[in-house]
C-alpha cells in the first residue's frame, strides 16, 4: 500500500487487510534501496495474525528508503518504505521520513474490536457481519459468503480494497463464526435464506453476490430461486459444478481435535502449505469448541455433501446461459474442489484460473484476485 503526501514521494506503508487488523511484521523485501521499481510489482511480505501476503507497489519509480528492516515488528499506516525519482534530494526524503513519523498514529485495537462487532437478528437467526458500508458509493452491495467451515475474516485480505470502492457486506453463515449455531438441516436452501433474510434486514434491494467454494454454491442457489435480487455472480472455487469434492479435507476439518491434526487439514486449502500459520490454526480450535459447532458443521456437511460427493450442481443453469454476468476464479493447484470442474461451462461466463494458488486465492493471490473481482463488480454490463 503506498500513500501520495507529496508530489514527488510515495510513502510505503502498511496496508490494512481486515478490518480487525492492527499489525504485523516483515518477512522478506524483495526490493533493495536504488532498485527501480513498477506499479504492481512486489515490494515485500508481511506476515498478520492470519497469514502472510505481499504488498505491491502504486506506483514507478526508484526505491530510495528502507524505513523499517525484515523482522520489524509493524502497525497499520506506518511508514516503512519511500519511492521517489533521483531528483527528489535525500535530504527531502529525511524529512519527510521524520515528519511522517511525527504525524503517526498506530491504530488502537479496541476501538477497532468494538467498531467491528455487528450483529443482525432475523427470524431464525443472529448473524454476525463486517462491513464498510460506503454510504457515498454509487454503486450497488455486495455481499461476501464464505466457505464450508470458514467466517467473514476469510475475506480480510479482500474486504477493505473492495469497500474503498463499493458497499461491502460480509455476514458469518449460520454455524460459523460468531453467527448463531442453531440450524434445521444445514441445507443450501436454509442458508441461502438465512443470506436473503440478512440482505433483506440490511433493507438492500438488488446486490452483487460473491461468494467462496460452499459460499459459490448459496450465491447460486439464491440466483437460481430469487433471481431478481441478484445482479452478478462472481464464484471464488466454487461447490456445485461437480461431484466430487474432497470429503477427507471436510471431515478431517469437523473432526480435528488438535493443532497437528489441523495444521495438515488446513494445508489442503492452500498451494503454499507455510501459510497455514499457528494463529490461524488456533483461531479454528477456539471456533470448534464452541458450543453446538461440531453438530452445525456436521448438518452442513451432511446435508450437502453426502458420501463424500456434493448433492447439488448448478452447472445445467450455467450452461444454459444464466441471466446475470458471471465470473469464475479458481488456483489451479485446489485440492478441495477440482478447477476442472470450471471447464466446458457456456461461453458467457468468464473464467480466471490463478497459477500457484489453491483453494484460497482470494487469499493467496489477493491482489490479483482483488483486481479481477472490482473489474467484474464495476463493469457495465451490470447497470
Amino acid at each position: 500500500m503506498t500513500d501520495r503526501l507529496h508530489e514527488d514521494i510515495v510513502a510505503v506503508t502498511v496496508p490494512k487487510w481486515g478490518l480487525s487488523m492492527e499489525d504485523g511484521a516483515i518477512v522478506e523485501w524483495h526490493v533493495a534501496e536504488g532498485d527501480l521499481v513498477k506499479d504492481g510489482q512486489d515490494l515485500l511480505d508481511i506476515e498478520t495474525s492470519k497469514i502472510t501476503n505481499t504488498v505491491e507497489s502504486s506506483a514507478s519509480g526508484v526505491f530510495r528508503r528502507l524505513v523499517e528492516e525484515a523482522g520489524s515488528h509493524v502497525y497499520v499506516g506506518q511508514l516503512i518504505g519511500v519511492i521517489a525519482p533521483e531528483s527528489v534530494s535525500s535530504e527531502l526524503i529525511d524529512e519527510y521520513v521524520e515528519t511522517f513519523q511525527k504525524q503517526y498514529v498506530p491504530p488502537d485495537a479496541r476501538e477497532i474490536e468494538e467498531s467491528n462487532a455487528k450483529f443482525l437478528e432475523t427470524d431464525q437467526y443472529r448473524i454476525h457481519y463486517l462491513s464498510i458500508e460506503n454510504p457515498e458509493s454509487q454503486h450497488r452491495p455486495v455481499i461476501l459468503i464464505h466457505g464450508f467451515g470458514g467466517d467473514c475474516n476469510n475475506w480480510m485480505f479482500n474486504l477493505v480494497e473492495l469497500g474503498k470502492t463499493l458497499p461491502v457486506f460480509a455476514p458469518d453463515l449460520p454455524g460459523h463464526g460468531a453467527s448463531g449455531k442453531s440450524l434445521e438441516s444445514g441445507s443450501l436452501a436454509e442458508l441461502a435464506t438465512a443470506v436473503l433474510a440478512f440482505i433483506d434486514a440490511l433493507h438492500l434491494a438488488t446486490v452483487d453476490l460473491v461468494g467462496h467454494s460452499l459460499g459459490a454454491a448459496v450465491a447460486m442457489q439464491i440466483a437460481e430461486t430469487q433471481p431478481h435480487r441478484v445482479a452478478s455472480l462472481a464464484l471464488i472455487a466454487p461447490a456445485g459444478l461437480g461431484a466430487e469434492i474432497n470429503n477427507t479435507y471436510i471431515r478431517e476439518f469437523i473432526d480435528g481435535k488438535n493443532r497437528r491434526e489441523l495444521k495438515n487439514t488446513l494445508g489442503l486449502l492452500f498451494a503454499d502449505k507455510t501459510l497455514v500459520s499457528r494463529d490461524m490454526v488456533n483461531d479454528v480450535l477456539k471456533y470448534k469448541r464452541i458450543d453446538g459447532v461440531t453438530e452445525a458443521l456436521t448438518q452442513i456437511a451432511d446435508s450437502n455433501f453426502p458420501d463424500g460427493k456434493q448433492r447439488h450442481s448448478f452447472r445445467h443453469a450455467l450452461d444454459s446461459g444464466v441471466a446475470v454476468p458471471t465470473l469464475i476464479v479458481w488456483g489451479d493447484q485446489d485440492e478441495v474442489a477440482d478447477p476442472d470442474h470450471s471447464r466446458g461451462l457456456g461461453e458467457n461466463i468468464e473464467v480466471e484460473l490463478i497459477d500457484g494458488s489453491g483453494h484460497m486465492p482470494h487469499m493467496e493471490a489477493a491482489n490479483q484476485v482483488n483486481g479481477i473481482l472490482l473489474s467484474h463488480l464495476l463493469t457495465e454490463k451490470h447497470t
